[in-house]
């Protein structure tokens, strides 16, 4: 086995991929897990009421969400709501230089901006049947009347907590667990998964 680069970069799950790649299933009960690492994610915290936080939404090109479980999203980047006066933004863009940004844009008023790239991985669930998955160990009411595109809270997954946003009506799920607790929680999903797998024939 080759030696690991000095400096590069390893994703939480990088240890899962083949596995996530083995446990996907295709067709009408269809389900995928993959991760998505090295994404950008930047904790927003400001006051909705003062100046600074209109030229943050200015500068991100979208309003900041005022509920919970609101998104907004401009171009590359979504905005998720995670309290009165916090955000999280999701990006693809270069963490420094987007967090360079954010802090021109704040001033020297109360509030921060962090980049938190570091502190969790993404992984995304679709198909069919990704819905019935996180059921399995979600206590939200994930069915389309009550939770849909665009929506991001929260909660749990299994025995992990994470932040749950559904993307799209494939439906796709994007979990955004700690890094620490990113091997627990794939290791669930595959688990989770397997009941969608057609019988082998024996």
């Amino acid at each position: 086995m080759a030696e690991p680069t000095p400096g590069a970069r390893v994703s939480p799950l990088a240890h899962l991929a083949e596995r996530m790649r083995a446990a996907a299933v295709t067709g009408a009960r269809g389900v995928t897990l993959t991760e998505l690492p090295f994404r950008t994610m930047v904790s927003l915290r400001v006051d909705p009421a003062r100046e600074a936080a209109a030229r943050l939404a200015k500068t991100l090109g979208a309003r900041l969400p005022d509920h919970c479980g609101h998104t907004t999203a401009s171009g590359r980047r979504t905005l998720v709501w995670l309290g009165p006066d916090e955000w999280l933004v999701l990006s693809g863009a270069d963490g420094p230089a987007l967090t360079a940004e954010l802090r021109e844009a704040l001033g020297a008023g109360p509030g921060s901006v962090v980049d938190v790239s570091a502190h969790r991985t993404t992984l995304e669930l679709s198909g069919p049947a990704a819905r019935q998955v996180l059921e399995k160990g979600c206590p939200l009411d994930l069915h389309p009347r009550a939770f849909g595109p665009g929506r991001a809270v929260s909660t749990t997954v299994g025995p992990v907590g994470v932040l749950l946003w559904q993307v799209d009506d494939r439906p796709a799920y994007r979990l955004f667990p700690r890094s620490s607790f990113a091997d627990h929680l794939g290791r669930w999903l595959i688990d989770a998964m397997g009941e969608f797998r057609a019988p082998e024939v024996p």
